[in-house]
């Protein structure tokens, strides 16, 4: 109970903030070479999530693609507009560092939930909307399990699964099967797709 209500929230502000500091030279480098790879797109992507509670917030990444276009002026299929600096970022999971930012903001936590899109929340069961009982992470207990390779209904039945059973043994597990999985490279995107599949509230 302590570390749920006190102590989680202290090891986010000190663990981000120590990695902001010490990940700097590699946070920079990573965004000039994005800059160039992205062929003018930029080296950030920021979108609007939900985090505890449901309250929207903005969530920063490194950014993967392109802004290319078709003749009718529609962005490409995310397939074609992966670089192979971006498949390789996301690959390491290096993408996510810069979230590091709105864990030290309070926006989020480094072990949670992934904060997903606005439009998802109306789609959601009164069970799956349980994930929001807590701050979105960076990494979870459904990233370790599977990542972007298993179904979404399975992703939110681990998401609840972290809300019933937060606490110190289980973040440290979470900690360390998200290594494993870096290291791995496993689960990085759904089977056919350059990411994964929209959440349409039955997939």
């Amino acid at each position: 109970m302590i570390y749920r209500r006190f102590g989680k929230r202290a090891a986010d502000i000190f663990i981000s903030a120590a990695a902001l500091l010490c990940l700097s030279p590699l946070l920079g480098a990573t965004a000039l070479w994005l800059h160039f790879a992205n062929k003018g797109a930029g080296a950030f992507f920021s979108q609007l999530r939900p985090g505890r509670g449901g309250k929207i917030f903005r969530l920063y990444k490194f950014k993967t693609m392109t802004d290319e276009r078709d003749d009718r002026g529609e962005l490409l299929p995310d397939g074609q507009r992966l670089t192979r600096a971006g498949a390789l970022v996301r690959s390491t999971s290096l993408d996510e560092l810069p979230q590091l930012w709105n864990v030290l903001r309070g926006d989020m936590s480094l072990i949670g939930p992934r904060p997903l899109l606005p439009q998802y929340l109306p789609l959601y069961t009164p069970e799956q909307a349980r994930r929001h009982d807590v701050r979105p992470g960076i990494t979870g207990w459904a990233q370790c399990h599977g990542r972007n390779a298993i179904s979404w209904a399975r992703k939110f039945e681990l998401d609840v699964w972290y809300v019933d059973n937060l606490k110190l043994t289980t973040d440290l597990r979470v900690i360390f099967l998200t290594l494993r999985s870096v290291l791995r490279r496993e689960g990085i995107s759904a089977e056919g797709c350059a990411t994964t599949e929209p959440f349409n509230g039955k997939n």
